[in-house]
């Protein structure tokens, strides 16, 4: 039997004899339904009968459009964690726009609208495992269904400014489209076009981090987590490099198989498409691969001893078993400190009443720490008045990190500056109480202001604390790194989401920062994934001490090497931030304005023609 190739060849050839040596006849261009039914131009016209055509085939292309866009989500939500099929990457996009291949502007904003609400649904799934009733599943709709229009409106961008596509009459089918729209298309506008995709992409990661406050969750270029050769190009681009050169390949790979069912004689027609791209993907992994095996040089290390409790979310604010969780945290730490590390680190949630405000617990902390030199970082909430110019008094509630010493105490704290929104906030509620109807917090925080940095002066390391998700984001991640610091400490609690794949993805996406930056990220976590990445984006873990499982209870011990000097140990994305991704978005703009243009004296041409 034939492969698909042969398939494909025997349809085009198909199409030809039926367009071509029968009259070349159409059906109508725009039939207003699809029913299974035949069209024949009048005889009267003195025209030679044509070829009946037969609706049927149309009718099951309308219902195969759907499934070709669906199956783009579901793919290119397997390229993440927990299926971790990175190489999905590179064919869903490509696989989104083969889907509205011919169709209209409607039918293609619909058709990338579907396939977002599948990956979306799929991705976030995890949002369902928060325990309470009935919101979990509000903001798992309402996020997946607002993020779908992101590649609504790219799909519906990519074919609208196809090169030349107002030049000849729109097709209904998918294949005769295609082929038909790159057999009028010449290589370079094609290659102009691929890169235009791959820009508009970009554009949309940028505006969904930073549009009410930002979700940069698994953007396309952080499924190349376990690719170290490509996700080396973050040190200069950030994680939109990858997503560019991710889009760019997909895309190039649809040029060429619509080339190769236009052309099935020519072997080097669809080859052209794709040289560029796979010789670019090519420079990246050589790349990739000398900064892979650049030796670190060798210098002093800082021994961490990470606790992960593993809390259940149900039990954090269950104030008759706080004394029993805390003793068990104080149980986990004592046998940490037997081996006598240099930083005791405890997670976001341990401690879930204000430690500077609580005797109790701050008592059992210096006691905890007397007679050692050992430092504790920990997660707690902290409380402050602020005095208005009105005389009114305001209550500000933060979540923050402490480092502590026995000695001195409390040494220095750190205040979140990315807050969960309608998590830790509920934005305008102010002036829109009314919203508040949508989240079952009660109160809110305040984001911090200022970027900190912690030092432990014996042991001569700086390192930069990191709270919940922030890790996900590349802005607040590099402006925490612009001290002079020599590793990350994010301490987050993704008990809220139960053991999924939640913790999986938020650790993948934050190996992107570690690259970015160009310094070791260490994480520790309330139930996983406690561990550290070093500059180069692999994961270092080690077994609990109990042998427990990555979710459960335990203490990871870790060393993490400190440079010897910060001399040259800038990335250019730690120095220049996001200047690819603002190219891209200055780029995507220029081509939309010279491509609008463009139409309109298309359009002009023709209708004086």
């Amino acid at each position: 039997m034939g492969g698909p190739v042969d398939f494909l060849r025997c349809a085009h050839a198909k199409w030809m004899r039926n367009g071509l040596e029968r009259g070349q006849a159409k059906a109508p261009r725009d039939p207003p339904r699809v029913r299974n039914v035949t069209w024949r131009l009048p005889q009267s016209l003195g025209m030679r009968e044509a070829p009946a055509v037969d609706a049927a085939p149309l009718k099951r292309e309308t219902l195969i459009r759907p499934v070709i866009a669906g199956l783009a989500g579901l793919i290119w939500a397997l390229a993440f964690p927990n299926a971790n099929i990175a190489g999905l990457a590179w064919v869903a996009p490509g696989l989104l726009l083969m889907s509205a291949a011919g169709a209209s502007g409607r039918t293609c904003f619909r058709l990338g609208y579907l396939a977002g609400v599948v990956h979306y649904l799929t991705g976030l799934y995890w949002i369902l495992r928060i325990p309470v009733p009935f919101y979990p599943i509000l903001g798992w709709l309402s996020l997946s269904l607002f993020l779908a229009l992101y590649p609504g409106t790219w799909v519906w961008l990519c074919w609208r400014f196809f090169p030349r596509r107002k030049e000849w009459a729109s097709q209904n089918g998918i294949l005769i489209a295609g082929t038909r729209w790159v057999g009028n298309t010449s290589w370079t506008e094609r290659l102009g076009w691929t890169l235009f995709t791959a820009a508009a992409w970009v554009t949309w990661e940028m505006v969904q981090a930073r549009l009410f406050s930002g979700f940069p969750w698994n953007l396309l270029g952080a499924s190349q987590a376990p690719m170290l050769l490509v996700t080396q190009l973050a040190a200069y681009t950030g994680v939109y490099g990858i997503s560019f050169l991710l889009v760019w390949t997909s895309s190039s790979l649809l040029m060429a198989a619509l080339r190769l069912m236009y052309q099935p004689e020519s072997r080097s027609g669809w080859q052209r498409e794709v040289a560029i791209p796979f010789l670019t993907v090519l420079l990246v992994c050589v790349f990739g691969w000398l900064r892979v095996l650049t030796p670190a040089a060798a210098g002093p290390s800082l021994k961490v001893a990470l606790v992960q409790p593993s809390i259940p979310q149900t039990m954090i604010w269950d104030e008759r078993g706080s004394e029993t969780r805390f003793t068990k945290l104080l149980s986990l730490s004592r046998s940490a400190l037997e081996k006598k590390p240099d930083l005791l680190v405890w997670p976001e949630g341990a401690v879930p009443y204000p430690i500077r405000y609580d005797a109790a617990q701050y008592d059992a902390i210096s006691n905890l720490l007397h007679g050692t030199p050992t430092w504790l970082a920990l997660g707690s909430d902290d409380v402050d008045v602020t005095q208005s110019s009105d005389t009114s008094r305001k209550t500000n509630y933060y979540n923050s990190a402490f480092l502590l010493n026995s000695r001195s105490g409390i040494e220095e704290h750190y205040a979140k500056r990315q807050l969960v929104i309608f998590g830790e906030y509920v934005p305008l509620a102010r002036w829109l109480p009314f919203l508040r109807w949508f989240t079952p917090i009660t109160g809110g925080f305040t984001p911090g202001t200022r970027r900190v940095a912690f030092s432990l002066p014996g042991q001569n390391a700086r390192f930069a604390p990191l709270i919940c998700f922030e890790d996900m984001f590349a802005l607040v991640v590099r402006d925490q790194a612009q001290e002079e610091i020599d590793f990350l400490l994010n301490l987050t609690n993704d008990g809220w989401f139960g053991e999924s794949a939640q913790q999986w993805q938020h650790s993948a996406n934050a190996s992107l920062r570690a690259i970015e930056t160009g310094v070791p990220l260490v994480r520790c976590c309330n139930n996983g994934i406690t561990c550290w990445i070093d500059a180069q984006g692999r994961m270092h873990r080690s077994a609990f001490l109990d042998g427990a499982s990555v979710y459960g209870v335990g203490v990871l011990h870790v060393e993490i090497p400190l440079p010897t000097s910060n001399r040259g140990r800038w990335t250019f994305y730690r120095k220049n931030g996001d200047a690819f991704g603002w190219s891209c978005v200055i780029a995507f703009g220029a081509a939309l304005l010279v491509l609008r243009r463009s139409c309109g004296n298309t359009s002009q041409l023709n209708s004086t023609a």
